[in-house]
């Protein structure tokens, strides 16, 4: 009797561990190449350098949320934050393009350029 308790508790404990962790949001994944580049460029970067990618695009909505301008992809489900204000100030509320580099460690975008989403 005592171990058919213990197994059940053994087993509701496994079980809300599993629920907790899918719970989480998912970071989407990379292509093999993807990852493969993202790792030789991290192994190429020296220790204490901005983690900063070449220039590329995103897109999303702009909004300003508790005095921030955000860029949210609503496909990756990925908020970013843009460095930009002026640039970004005229999008808010719209679906934009943006042209950046992206801070890995920040999720911050320096905007290169931004202009309306085709």
């Amino acid at each position: 009797m005592k171990y058919s308790i213990a197994l059940f508790m053994l087993g509701s404990t496994l079980t809300a561990f599993t629920i907790a962790l899918s719970g989480r949001e998912q970071q989407p994944q990379l292509s093999q190449g993807a990852q493969a580049l993202s790792q030789q460029k991290e192994a190429r970067r020296p220790s204490g350098e901005a983690e900063t990618q070449d220039a590329l695009a995103f897109t999303g909505r702009v909004v300003k949320e508790k005095g921030r301008i955000l860029l949210k992809d609503p496909v990756t489900r990925m908020t970013y934050q843009l460095d930009d204000a002026l640039k970004a100030k005229p999008f808010i509320g719209k679906q934009a393009k943006v042209i950046g580099k992206l801070d890995l460690d920040s999720n911050l975008i320096y905007v290169d350029s931004i202009g309306p989403a085709l």
